[in-house]
């Protein structure tokens, strides 16, 4: 004859630190604040935080209509006896279901439960036959939390308000930025294929409209409304006041410090090296393939110019020198005035570019994020110019030379930067 194994399956019913706070509030709870009918109205507009469900909604306010008035009174108990059996019938689901989304309720906080031995619902009545306690559903968690769960509510609808006008805003961008593209005239037709294809790549990013947050559907139109201006020819405008970088008193000025070297060299021929259209690849055209003399060639540069940029720390290039050299930040909306903000854009400047995820956080392990968000604009710069074809691919190869040492960012920041104005100089 076996051994008689036991029955290790739990018996009760399942209690976390969170359920047993709510209990522990609803006893505490004084009744007699708060309606039964402010209940209810609650209830039906929980639906707009996400809370609930509208199935859960509609099995809430079934729950408090079935206790009666009297007993949100301060002499009262609002306790629910009703079986599962019974408050499927009467909104029309399977007691299963009711079970599940009793559990659900519980464990956001706005039912508590009163078990007996046998999990029974019934009433404790005094000798005059009026209800004293229970075993039920307690709905005294409401009345604790009703002030905090309204303005839950009052907070949802207000955030709704705003991403429907900026959703509004953002619909009717798009479609007067794509109209603009049509009726754009004397423009050649690179420059309208490009503006077409950011405008694409914004959509993508943005994804589905009503489901986008209202700061990024914010800054998506500022950029649309940009974009409509360059192809009517309207004089260039700042495209958000609040994040354009003050007027500064030393041009070595950066993060609200003075920083004594901001340039690679001190010669006095520092500022032709600087300008030198040498500074980047020769071979820009082929750099989208990101192999190795995609990068810059050290051994092509004099002996004393290589010596001193690999002895030259990466974190000198001054974030003035990097938004000179990537203005394409700027044409998307960003004017980072701090090294940490530009580290906070690192991510959405990559889905910008179409660099992955893991490409991004590779670089960030090799490099820190400082050099990795400076190598993210340099990759989102020259992907813009149609220099490289491959973003990802260009950004796990500047990874790779990182890792051995052979990365050197600040001869390609000044070199874009040297291109850059060389391209918009008369």
């Amino acid at each position: 004859m076996g051994n008689a194994i036991d029955d290790l399956r739990p018996a009760g019913r399942r209690i976390t630190p969170l359920r047993a706070e709510f209990s522990r509030r609803a006893r505490s709870t004084e009744v007699g604040s708060v309606t039964r009918a402010q209940l209810s109205m609650l209830a039906q507009t929980l639906t707009c935080t996400g809370l609930i469900n509208g199935s859960e909604s509609h099995l809430l306010v079934a729950l408090i209509n079935t206790a009666p008035a009297e007993a949100f009174d301060k002499s009262g108990i609002p306790i629910v006896f009703k079986s599962n059996r019974q408050l499927a019938f009467e909104i029309g689901r399977s007691a299963g279901r009711v079970s599940r989304m009793l559990s659900r309720l519980f464990d956001v906080g706005l039912i508590t439960m009163q078990d007996s031995g046998n999990y029974k619902r019934y009433p404790v009545r005094n000798g005059e036959g009026e209800i004293t306690d229970g075993c039920g559903i307690d709905l005294r968690i409401l009345i604790a939390r009703y002030a905090e769960l309204d303005q839950w509510v009052k907070k949802a609808r207000v955030e709704k308000k705003a991403v429907d006008a900026a959703l509004r805003r953002y619909r009717g961008a798009l479609r007067t930025a794509r109209h603009a593209i049509v009726a754009a005239t004397g423009l050649p037709e690179m420059v309208l294929q490009t503006i077409g294809r950011r405008i694409e790549r914004l959509t993508k990013f943005v994804g589905l409209a009503p489901k986008a947050t209202s700061e990024t559907l914010r800054r998506a139109t500022v950029l649309l409304d940009w974009l409509v201006d360059r192809l009517m020819r309207i004089p260039r405008r700042v495209l958000d006041p609040a994040s354009e970088p003050g007027k500064m008193t030393c041009p070595n000025a950066v993060n609200d410090m003075h920083r004594q070297n901001t340039t690679p060299h001190q010669s006095a021929f520092s500022n032709e090296k600087r300008r030198s259209a040498s500074a980047e690849q020769p071979r820009l055209q082929d750099a989208g393939s990101a192999d190795e003399w995609a990068f810059e060639e050290s051994l092509k540069q004099p002996s004393d110019q290589v010596n001193d940029l690999r002895n030259q720390p990466q974190d000198a290039v001054a974030l003035r020198d990097l938004l000179a050299a990537a203005p394409t930040l700027r044409e998307f909306g960003y004017s980072p005035t701090r090294w940490a903000e530009l580290t906070r854009l690192t991510p959405i400047l990559c889905r910008f570019a179409g660099i992955s995820d893991d490409a991004r956080r590779r670089a960030v392990e090799s490099m820190g994020e400082r050099q990795a968000a400076v190598a993210v604009a340099i990759t989102l710069e020259k992907t813009n110019r149609h220099e490289v074809t491959s973003p990802g691919g260009y950004l796990r190869a500047m990874t790779a030379r990182a890792a051995t040492g052979r990365l050197h960012l600040a001869r390609s920041v000044f070199g874009l930067a040297a291109r850059h104005r060389s391209w918009s100089s008369p």
